[in-house]
């Protein structure tokens, strides 16, 4: 399956085709979601063929136009993790765990000082819920049918990441949210913000198994499964610098 990215240059959003239409993989922050209809349009894409949005988890950066696409989008239908529900009803990141090193830590420091401390988004509306399709584990057989792909559960970074294993030219790829990243400030393929290392270390090892040839992150450009083997054991001396919640 070709896969296409329609983000911006912090955030991924990705597609691919179905028999129906196309999934889309995560959108971006509340404010990009013009600036992906553009994208959409110059790839010849118009809105009416998104039939499924699949949310890697429920933060800001991946869920933060989700309810205005569904206004727009009267047959989308949203497949997430059960857990990512009352996260998506309220609006805001969760602060449990914390900064995966130093580096992070400054990095969430200058957001904050940005104005983006608070981690909100528009959160959905109640009248939405019927249209989420709501995964828990043994629970995907009617998603994974309508994905055309396999749900991987991978948390870690948050107790809702989940992540999509497709077929490919060579043989699958993997859609990871921030499971793994892929840019600054992270290190080592690594998320800036773990809710649970030893979680996160799990999860790493479950895409590992699942074989696929490459992991396309929420945020970064696409690298080799292998690479997580390489900095697996780093995991372990990762030190959490937790975040005040704000408000």
């Amino acid at each position: 399956m070709e896969v296409r990215n329609v983000g911006s240059r912090i955030v991924n959003t990705y597609l691919y085709p179905i028999p129906t239409g196309y999934v889309m993989v995560d959108t971006g922050y509340a404010g990009e979601l013009q600036r992906v209809i553009r994208r959409l349009g110059r790839e010849g894409i118009a809105l009416p063929e998104l039939r499924f949005l699949f949310l890697t988890h429920a933060h800001d950066d991946h869920a933060g136009f989700l309810n205005a696409l569904l206004s727009l989008c009267p047959e989308l239908v949203v497949v997430c993790s059960r857990r990512a529900v009352p996260v998506l009803l309220r609006g805001q990141n969760p602060f449990d765990g914390g900064c995966s090193g130093l580096s992070a830590r400054i990095f969430c420091g200058a957001m904050s000082l940005a104005g983006k401390g608070e981690h909100r988004f528009p959160p959905v509306e109640p009248r939405f819920l019927d249209r989420l399709l709501q995964v828990s584990p043994g629970d995907t057989a009617a998603a994974e049918r309508l994905l055309q792909g396999s749900i991987l559960f991978t948390p870690g970074h948050t107790a809702d990441s989940i992540s999509l294993q497709i077929p490919s030219e060579n043989g699958s790829v993997i859609f990871c949210g921030d499971a793994a990243m892929n840019g600054f400030p992270s290190r080592r393929r690594m998320t800036i913000w773990m809710e649970n290392p030893a979680a996160f270390q799990a999860s790493w090892d479950l895409l590992l198994k699942a074989g696929a040839d490459k992991l396309y992150p929420g945020h970064g450009r696409p690298f080799d499964t292998r690479d997580l083997m390489r900095y697996r054991q780093d995991i372990k001396s990762v030190k959490l610098y937790p975040l005040r919640e704000r408000k």
